[in-house]
């Protein structure tokens, strides 16, 4: 069983992964939406120093949690209108480990468009973007983010005012991964002692098993509906 499941996962990560190297829609939309998100922040920081300094976790962040919900928004659009919903609904597989393939494959498209950000914010920002405990804050970050977005996108994918309804739905919902990733950063980027940050990495870590554990349960039951 444990074989089938990861074989079911490996199978729709696989098939996400081909479908956008031949289109390379998502990503493509994402990266561009995040890259005129940071010229735009860069430019309206620009006669202010210190707030741009201190401002670059929030810019971070936003431009990727914003990113993150058009990439999921598009996704989950794309399989329902090509048919692939349903078809992986009517085939005889586990609901869970439709989750956990939509999940990883959301998290590698948003995990791809925040290292593209890193060493282009290190420039524009003149910021040490590119550390490793931030790496590590990237990937929790995405990882928040692509659960609770990959659920709520299910839910919100059958409805007409999808588009405008996942934001309103997901960002109240994600606020304490943000509000944690933020905090990480802004602390790493500041230079201030592990002490001093290493408990927002514990509690996004926490958050991250929190929502897994809930989204993973719940996912069965929104699908069905």
């Amino acid at each position: 069983m444990t074989t089938s499941f990861l074989q079911t996962v490996l199978a729709i990560v696989h098939k996400d992964v081909r479908a956008e190297l031949r289109s390379r829609e998502l990503v493509g939309s994402m990266a561009l939406f995040a890259l005129l998100s940071i010229l735009i922040f860069s430019f309206a920081l620009e006669l202010n120093r210190i707030a741009r300094e201190e401002a670059v976790g929030g810019i971070l962040w936003v431009t990727v949690a914003f990113a993150s919900i058009l990439g999921l928004n598009r996704s989950l659009a794309m399989e329902r209108d090509q048919g692939n919903l349903d078809a992986m609904l009517l085939a005889p597989i586990s609901r869970a480990a439709i989750f956990c393939g939509k999940l990883v494959g959301n998290l590698v498209f948003a995990l791809v468009v925040g290292l593209l950000l890193l060493p282009l914010m290190t420039l524009l920002y003149n910021r040490p973007v590119l550390q490793p405990w931030l790496l590590a804050a990237l990937l929790l970050g995405a990882l928040g983010f692509s659960t609770v977005g990959t659920l709520l996108a299910t839910m919100t994918v059958q409805t007409r005012a999808r588009e405008t309804l996942l934001p309103i739905v997901m960002l109240p919902v994600a606020l304490p991964v943000l509000l944690s990733a933020v905090r990480l950063t802004t602390s790493v980027l500041a230079g201030g002692a592990q002490e001093d940050w290493l408990s927002w990495l514990q509690i996004l870590a926490v958050v991250d098993v929190i929502y897994l554990v809930l989204c993973f349960v719940l996912f069965e039951h929104v699908i069905e509906e």
